[in-house]
């Protein structure tokens, strides 16, 4: 099944608020079923999504510095806790123009903690 990023990036735009409401794996799962994804049985927390993104198709692709990187539309990343954060981490996907979770991002991490933090993360692209 190929993901048809269109659908998927016009999801993720249309249902994103300006801050995070705590429910990035819900939002980017519900974006992938819009862009044609069939998930099954899905996890809850967003750091566990790595396993299901390659069950349907995606790879984890390698990135040396994601500052200069040059992502693409229906990119994901899933980043593991970091220390005192929330249990279930975080994952966002990239719409061509930036990294959308249940909020616009400012960029893949996702938040100042994430930020300074760097928890374990990877990207994964179909």
């Amino acid at each position: 099944m190929r993901l048809d990023t269109d659908k998927f990036a016009k999801h993720l735009r249309k249902k994103a608020v300006r801050k995070s409401q705590g429910r990035c794996a819900l939002h980017v799962r519900i974006a992938l079923q819009a862009g044609g994804a069939r998930l099954g049985d899905h996890p809850t927390h967003a750091k566990e999504y790595g396993p299901t993104l390659r069950r349907i198709g995606f790879s984890e692709i390698v990135v040396a510095n994601p500052d200069t990187y040059k992502f693409m539309k229906g990119d994901i990343v899933v980043i593991q806790p970091y220390p005192g954060g929330n249990k279930s981490g975080h994952i966002a996907a990239f719409d061509g123009t930036q990294w959308i979770s249940d909020f616009l991002q400012r960029d893949y991490w996702g938040g100042p903690h994430y930020r300074n933090h760097k928890p374990s993360h990877a990207f994964y692209r179909q």
